[in-house]
């Protein structure tokens, strides 16, 4: 079968990572690029051999001569590039966070559906190695049913850094990060039924929120805590890794940092390793995202090439993005949010 042929829109800060996964990927390249920054393409393109490069999606677009889009832009253009991408049957991996609102990723997905395309989220977390490694021992059934979670992601890494404009919003830290630890909770425990979360800033130097704690109540009965923070100043940095801590009716498992997974079940306790692979182009201690990249996309293509439904689809992401925006009304009104009535 003939190699799938990859457009990508948006040559920032993270795309580079997806440009070199997608140099890893079987059955798929990128065949052209797109930025509205002349010195970003230049760069891109230079790097990876792209002679196709456009300053305007619409123009990119009228060319054609692709099979998919790949959409690493920033929120606010995610709804006109799908949109542009489903008016063509183009299929779309889109960034997260997906859409600015729910209404708006509603109708992007509507709008994909509408067409017959595949849109998926690029939703990596989910595709890391130890949170893999998590689901499949809990899948075996050795600790039996599930009751309690808690899924934390506490650090003081400078994200600032490399990305400042993350100070700059007045959300940060559920939007940037806790989308994906969210998505990680229903992703091991399911959907959720409701949501209570409290955020805090605790760095003056940014206008978002550093800090929330949120608990789900899933609808399988289980309740989890997703804790999130970068104010958390810790003797050894764990950035990047997601702990879990999973009590189930015959056992628990809890993945530890250094991604560390114990296993305390019916038969006795098992520890493993669940260390990510460092691929030749990666870097600790960013080398676990950026595994989770090629395989989140090596999904995508073997999906596109059999036509099966990827794990992080817009339709499924509806329901995380939904989480988000539910932590947010609940931290301001301090109640608890129905996520039920915010998805119809």
């Amino acid at each position: 079968m003939a190699e799938l042929k990859g457009a990508l829109i948006g040559c920032g800060f993270f795309a580079i990572n997806q440009m070199q996964a997608w140099r890893d990927v079987q059955g798929a390249h990128i065949f052209a690029i797109c930025d509205r920054d002349p010195e970003r393409l230049k760069l891109v393109g230079d790097q990876f051999g792209i002679e196709r490069r456009y300053t305007d999606a619409a123009a990119m677009f009228a060319d054609g001569g692709f099979d998919f889009v790949d959409i690493a832009t920033t929120v606010a253009s995610h709804r006109a590039l799908v949109e542009m991408a489903a008016a063509r049957k183009i299929p779309a991996i889109c960034q997260k966070p997906f859409a600015k609102t729910l209404s708006d990723a509603k109708a992007m997905v509507a709008a994909c559906a509408g067409a017959g395309v595949p849109l998926m989220v690029h939703e990596n977390f989910r595709w890391q190695t130890p949170i893999q490694a998590v689901k499949t021992a809990l899948q075996s059934g050795v600790i039996g049913e599930p009751f309690w979670g808690r899924f934390s992601f506490r650090s003081g890494y400078d994200v600032f850094s490399g990305q400042p404009y993350l100070a700059e919003g007045e959300r940060f830290i559920i939007e940037d990060l806790g989308i994906h630890t969210l998505d990680i909770a229903r992703f091991i425990l399911g959907d959720v039924a409701s949501l209570t979360a409290r955020t805090k800033r605790v760095n003056p130097k940014i206008k978002g929120e550093d800090v929330a704690t949120i608990l789900l109540d899933h609808e399988n009965g289980a309740t989890s805590i997703v804790d999130v923070s970068y104010a958390s100043k810790l003797a050894t940095e764990p950035f990047p890794e997601t702990l879990i801590e999973l009590d189930g009716t015959r056992g628990t498992i809890r993945l530890q940092q250094g991604y560390r997974i114990e296993v305390n079940g019916s038969d006795g306790v098992r520890v493993t390793d669940a260390s990510p692979r460092l691929l030749p182009w990666a870097s600790r201690p960013w080398h676990n995202i950026q595994e989770s990249v090629l395989a989140i996309q090596q999904h995508w293509t073997d999906s596109l090439s059999d036509g099966g439904e990827t794990s992080t689809s817009g339709a499924d992401n509806l329901k995380t993005l939904a989480l988000v925006e539910a932590a947010y009304e609940s931290a301001a009104s301090r109640r608890p949010v129905d996520i039920g009535a915010m998805l119809r």
